[in-house]
């Protein structure tokens, strides 16, 4: 039987990385939000923000997430990326710019 990829309706943001972090990855640890809090070297308040959905996810950040949870920045960076150009595609009024083909 074939597999087919699946496919995020457009309508719908990506995933924030604060959910995945807050639903899964924490809960897994067994640690306090206080002590990943610590571990990462960010602020109490920094880390809510992110699991609240309010703030992103910085390279930084995604860097010290990578290192202390094992999986790399690069998880947390793409998850990051792919939340921000929707809400930008979502916001960003396009309708003056032209699309140029080969040779325009």
């Amino acid at each position: 039987m074939p597999t087919y990829p699946a496919k995020r309706n457009a309508s719908r943001p990506p995933t924030h990385p604060g959910f995945l972090l807050a639903d899964t990855v924490l809960p897994a640890t067994g640690k306090t939000k206080s002590e990943i809090a610590r571990l990462l070297g960010i602020s109490r308040q920094q880390l809510y923000a992110i699991l609240d959905e309010k703030a992103p996810v910085s390279p930084v950040v995604a860097v010290r997430m990578g290192k202390l949870f094992g999986n790399g920045a690069g998880l947390w960076a793409r998850m990051q990326a792919a939340r921000d150009i929707w809400e930008a595609e979502q916001h960003t009024d396009v309708s003056s710019i032209p699309t140029l083909t080969t040779g325009s």
